[in-house]
């Protein structure tokens, strides 16, 4: 098998493996106990958050929320603003988000909180100052992704957040879950006041996600029940995954720069094969800014879906776009809002490089879907 499909999800690390562990027997303690076993339990959760704090910038160890997935996260980091205090405030954000981003701000356009979605151009980027004109002194929250999961375009995000200050206080939230492993991120990189991350994007386990939020920031919690996070996210912690989670994200942090490098050539000659020999083949926001990891690629006259089948036939895993709609067959929201038809976003694949990737792997990937290609014709 050859695995292009990491921002799917991503073989999990070693290290996140190793720390789980011992959470996963005798540390089998509920954090919010009082006695021995659930003390230890507690000591390693608020050492997970403390070195989570450390790696995203954060102002206190407590601007850490442990959640359930980044979809969690999402929902957190846009409700959580526009219903705190009991109002419902006006939401803010991009037609390109994710689909735990656009659902929940229409969930809270139908509870009474106004919403504007502000379009993209060609390449899926939003333009700062549409962003601020949309931004009013009453705003609860706007939230612009960090990069795209599908095409991986990245917003001028640090632009966005300036624009969206000098327009009024509204917090900015990203949904960072695909740029950790080859990006920096912290408020101050991206200058959001809100991050969202998944483990499962960065080779840590599922169901475990974190959002970054000041934790003077007043917040409506989502899940009601326990009052852990600070009563921002009720739910006994999942010790093991989040112990996993915070593993990855070091090990993660400290291969940047061999993850880059490998990877970057890896696309480099996946791209470059396809460009020369498959006609017509376009590369979806080449010109613009975007994370090394994401090849998205139209393939004229070509079903993507049958080009999906075969490629699974000779052991490529790739994917016709976000693999969290679960049964999905609609175009593409993503490519729709950058002006494409239906033919045109019919006959896209994403092939996503990862960890576990080497520069090899485009020469091998190249070749495969030349191959099934020849089939198909």
């Amino acid at each position: 098998m050859l695995y292009l499909d990491h921002a799917a999800t991503t073989p999990m690390r070693p290290e996140a493996r190793a720390a789980m562990e011992p959470w996963l027997g005798d540390g089998f303690g509920n954090p919010s106990g009082v006695h021995g076993v659930s003390r230890r339990a507690k000591h390693a959760l608020e050492e997970a958050r403390e070195r989570a704090a450390s790696l995203l910038g954060a102002a206190h160890p407590l601007d850490i929320v442990f959640t359930g997935s980044g979809t969690g996260s999402d929902n957190l980091g846009v409700a959580g603003p526009a219903l705190a205090h009991g109002r419902r405030r006006p939401v803010v954000t991009t037609a390109v988000e994710h689909d735990a981003v656009l659902e929940t701000a229409r969930f809270l356009e139908r509870l009474g909180c106004p919403l504007q979605v502000v379009g993209v151009d060609g390449d899926g980027r939003v333009d700062p100052e549409r962003m601020a004109e949309a931004v009013t002194p009453d705003t609860a929250v706007v939230s612009v992704m960090a990069a795209n999961n599908e095409t991986g375009v990245k917003q001028d995000l640090p632009a966005v957040a300036a624009a969206v200050r000098r327009a009024g206080p509204a917090p900015v939230h990203t949904d960072a879950v695909q740029s950790f492993v080859s990006e920096e991120v912290s408020a101050a990189a991206l200058g959001a006041d809100l991050i969202t991350l998944a483990a499962h994007k960065i080779g840590g386990p599922k169901g475990v996600g974190i959002l970054v939020a000041p934790r003077l920031l007043a917040l409506e919690p989502v899940l009601h029940g326990g009052g852990q996070e600070l009563g921002r996210h009720s739910g006994t912690h999942n010790l093991a995954g989040i112990v996993g989670m915070v593993a990855a994200m070091e090990a993660a942090a400290a291969d940047r720069d061999r993850f880059r490098a490998a990877v970057g050539e890896a696309r480099r000659r996946f791209e470059t094969r396809l460009k020369a020999e498959v006609p017509g083949l376009a590369v979806t926001g080449e010109a613009a800014p975007r994370l090394v990891q994401h090849s998205h690629l139209r393939f004229p006259g070509t079903r993507a879906e049958d080009l999906l089948v075969r490629l699974d036939g000779v052991g490529v895993a790739a994917s016709a776009g976000s693999a969290c709609a679960s049964g999905a067959a609609a175009p593409s929201h993503v490519l729709e809002a950058m002006g494409w038809g239906r033919v045109e976003a019919s006959e896209c694949l994403r092939f996503t490089f990862g960890w576990t990737s080497e520069p090899g792997d485009g020469d091998d990937a190249a070749a495969a879907v030349l191959e099934c290609l020849a089939g198909l014709r």
